[in-house]
């Protein structure tokens, strides 16, 4: 993962930075969800957690488990002197960006989101925004998805409409039209629009009942496999495909690993390594060569990814795997870029 963050630019000014690792104290927010939800939060608090074995630096932590406790969270993080600051999720934005103009001496990341400000984008001197490229996973897990569905229908559905959520689907539905194009079949994508840039949402991170009852609508309009990308919402997804032969895609971590119990049915997952990203900012401040510059995760530096298929390796031809590969290739290389308007 050395190719994973920009190369530190040693002409940078270094605003929290600390010269000895025991001094530097690394900081992290949770989005509603909290640390625990084997999705995004719990993936960056790997990456933190991480950092403190390898690097020796200190770590403090505070949870969210509602928008109204963002603001709160991050000025306990200020008074407890924290170096750097890691806000977990799209929905931090304005908590984040508002303390880094407070306090241009401690430094801040912002993990799935650029800044912004009334819809703008905003660039803070002292404040990194960690972004992921997660269409271009997404793309060949839609690629797969249409190759194995038996119904020839699958579907998707998101936590909460924003960019972070809208890419995966969008990289999704351009996988599928892929496989068609390719096969001359007409496999069908419910639950989003890409054009349209509309679907079925949640409203949140956390209603599982809810994303069962999506799941189970999908379901009954012949989709066998669902895409759920609604962080621990997606628990409900599995709960609804249990002994029905329909099969998930996981989102932002292994599903795999993360629900062993349910890998019989989890085809693969839209990885993105948010506790490389996390890892590696952490490193950069307390090393004294924190930027400004985004990182992007995408394909080329294995910022994102697709899970392996594990349980389901077998239901993959080899026909199909290779030409996964070649697509990957093929992104990598420039030859098919895929497009989304939700690009980080």
């Amino acid at each position: 993962m050395a190719g994973c963050a920009a190369a530190p630019d040693s002409g940078s000014d270094n605003a929290g930075g600390a010269s000895n690792d025991k001094e530097f104290k690394a900081c992290m927010v949770s989005d509603q969800g909290g640390f625990d939800d084997k999705s995004f939060n719990e993936s960056g608090m790997i990456g933190l957690q991480r950092a403190e074995k390898e690097l020796g630096v200190t770590l403090e932590q505070t949870e969210s488990k509602s928008p109204a406790d963002f603001k709160p969270n991050v000025d306990t993080l200020l008074a407890q002197k924290c170096n750097l600051i890691i806000g977990v999720g799209f929905m931090l934005n304005d908590a984040i960006r508002d303390a880094a103009k407070a306090n241009p001496d401690v430094e801040f990341a912002l993990v799935d989101s650029r800044f912004t400000e009334d819809n703008d984008v905003v660039e803070l001197k002292n404040a990194k925004p960690i972004v992921f490229n997660t269409a271009e996973a997404a793309y060949l897990a839609g690629y797969v998805s249409a190759a194995v569905s038996k119904s020839g229908t699958v579907s998707a559905y998101g936590g909460m409409q924003i960019p972070s959520v809208n890419i995966f689907m969008d990289g999704f539905a351009d996988g599928i039209a892929k496989y068609n194009e390719d096969s001359g079949k007409t496999v069908k994508l419910i639950g989003w629009d890409k054009d349209a840039q509309n679907g079925s949402f949640v409203g949140n991170f956390e209603d599982q009942s809810k994303g069962k009852q999506l799941t189970e609508q999908q379901i009954s309009q012949g989709s066998d496999i669902v895409m759920p990308v609604a962080g621990p919402v997606g628990k409900g997804t599995l709960s609804a495909a249990e002994g029905k032969n329909v099969l998930v895609v996981g989102v932002d971590s292994d599903w795999a690993e993360m629900y062993p119990d349910s890998s019989s049915m989890i085809l693969t997952s839209v990885v993105k390594k948010i506790d490389q990203a996390v890892f590696d900012t952490v490193k950069e401040a307390r090393d004294g060569k924190f930027t400004s510059e985004a990182y992007v995760g995408d394909l080329e530096n294995q910022g994102v990814d697709i899970a392996p298929f594990h349980d389901l390796d077998a239901q993959v031809t080899a026909e199909i795997k290779d030409k996964v590969k070649s697509l990957k290739e093929d992104i990598i290389a420039g030859k098919i870029k895929v497009e989304s308007k939700n690009n980080p």
